[in-house]
């Protein structure tokens, strides 16, 4: 009777176990990633009476009225071409304040007549790179109240919050690799930014189909990253960094340790991007910089694998092999250099964060190393010390292979491109009407064949290149060894304690 007892005292906790979640009960995220075109409800058909003047679509809607002003930003060129810049305001400001509806009805098609979901002004202006340059442009948008005051709102689903990139994909003429790669992402790390389709309306024109993306940036109630500032006090429970090109700006930058020997490229920097410069000081800055210098120095000693002194005291390794694989599968070499976000939250060991997809699975504008038959992650910065070990090594190959039976299948691939473009719909042809001459300009990647004329061409790329990638990879990815291999790496592990 006695071990009945505690035999229905254990299946009564199994039971509460599966009600509440285990995650929960130990502190765990439980939170699932949500893909926009796999939870979506169909609507019914649009039946208003409505004329050309209202914009009518099934997707969320976004208008966005400058009161008659050029948004700043975007990128300039001289009588030959060349790039000399970014465009500002008459007054040299390099942003504007607008006002911005979101329409988001869950059962009608959204127009921009309707009584909107969500209103608030917004201080705006174009951003990326290369980008800036595209006829179709991106934007960083923060939401500001009438006394320019952050005014965090939930905008498509997603947690409240100021900032938010308004992705416009030109480059990639499919308009899904962001929306794709960030959800995937996202199923595989602990965190990966949050994305939603829309459309959006720019002074009463149609400027097509935009992916509105999260900021890597923390928010309330861990919302986003996990971190907290306290400015008074010159502490903080997590920052993020961002390695990125040159800007010449220097309150922002991190002398780390990588940096002051000259072992990073001297096109790069690393910078504080949170806390911003609100909360940013110096005596915040020296802190962060010897924080961060702690793991470089246990990267790039010779006791970067001892377990007592060694780099996994201060990463979440798991993080960092994550970021590889996932960015070996899209041949993104971008990453490790250029949007590079690495971050401490309140668990208190680094993580890697994605950012930006655009130029992933051969669709980078120069043909360069990006080709499908090639590794090129272990040669970045910080990977290249990480794939000295062979610990770290095995973890990447483990995780390739973990992950090809679920979210790198060719089938999950194969089916989520198919599933995404039904759920975007009559909304492709309407973008594609809209920024035609991203088909016709064949100065856009190089060699100028490279260059896609359709739709159709589009998609098909982008399907050859993952089942290409993935049957290399198979083959490939135990080559991954080499780099760990006791013949090649004597050196760093010749001192024990």
């Amino acid at each position: 009777m006695k071990y009945k007892s505690i035999g229905a005292v254990a299946c009564a906790v199994i039971l509460l176990v599966s009600v509440f979640n285990w995650n929960l009960l130990f502190g765990k995220t439980t939170e699932k990633r949500v893909h926009q075109h796999l939870s979506y409800a169909a609507k019914e058909k649009c039946e208003q009476a409505h004329g050309d003047s209202v914009f009518c679509t099934h997707l969320p809607l976004i208008s966005i009225d400058t009161n008659g002003q050029e948004i700043p930003g975007k990128g300039v060129t001289d009588e030959n071409g060349k790039r000399i810049g970014f465009s500002t305001t008459p007054d040299g400001g390099d942003r504007i304040t607008a006002s911005m509806q979101v329409m988001d009805s869950e059962t009608e098609y959204n127009h921009t007549s309707d009584k909107p979901t969500v209103s608030s002004d917004i201080v705006i202006h174009a951003r990326g790179n290369s980008s800036r340059y595209f006829e179709k442009s991106g934007y960083r948008v923060k939401l500001v109240d009438k006394d320019g005051n952050s005014n965090p709102k939930s905008l498509l689903g997603m947690d409240e919050h100021q900032d938010w990139v308004l992705h416009g994909p030109y480059l990639d003429k499919t308009l899904i690799r962001n929306y794709m790669m960030y959800n995937i992402s996202g199923e595989v790390m602990d965190y990966a930014p949050n994305v939603r389709f829309c459309e959006v309306v720019i002074n009463g024109n149609y400027e097509g189909v935009y992916v509105l993306t999260e900021m890597i940036t923390a928010g309330k109630n861990g919302a986003r990253l996990n971190m907290a500032v306290d400015a008074k006090d010159n502490t903080y429970t997590g920052y993020l960094l961002r390695l990125d090109r040159q800007n010449g700006v220097e309150t922002d930058r991190v002398n780390n340790l990588t940096a002051y020997t000259l072992r990073a490229d001297s096109d790069l920097k690393l910078e504080v991007e949170y806390p911003g410069p609100e909360k940013l000081n110096d005596t915040l800055k020296r802190s962060i910089e010897t924080d961060f210098s702690r793991f470089e120095k246990a990267l790039y000693s010779y006791d970067f694998n001892n377990k007592k002194y060694g780099y996994k005291n201060y990463i979440d390794a798991d993080s960092f092999a994550e970021y590889f694989i996932i960015h070996e599968l899209v041949v993104n070499y971008d990453a490790g250099s250029y949007s590079t976000y690495i971050y401490k939250d309140t668990g208190g060991k680094y993580k890697m964060c994605v950012w930006d997809f655009n130029n992933a699975c051969d669709n980078y504008q120069e043909r360069t190393v990006m080709s499908v038959q090639h590794f090129e992650i272990q040669n970045k910065l910080w990977f290249g010390m990480l794939m000295k070990d062979e610990d770290f090594v095995e973890r990447v190959i483990s995780k390739y292979k973990s992950l090809r039976k679920t979210v790198f299948s060719d089938k999950y691939l194969e089916e989520y491109i198919d599933g995404v473009i039904d759920f975007l719909g009559p909304a492709i042809e309407r973008n594609n009407e809209r920024w035609s001459s991203s088909f016709s300009d064949d100065t856009l990647l190089e060699p100028e064949d490279r260059n896609l004329h359709s739709y159709d061409e589009a998609v098909t790329q982008l399907k050859t290149f993952f089942s290409g990638r993935t049957a290399w990879l198979d083959d490939n990815i135990e080559t991954l060894r080499q780099y760990s291999a006791s013949s090649k790496i004597k050196k760093y592990t010749e001192v024990t304690d």
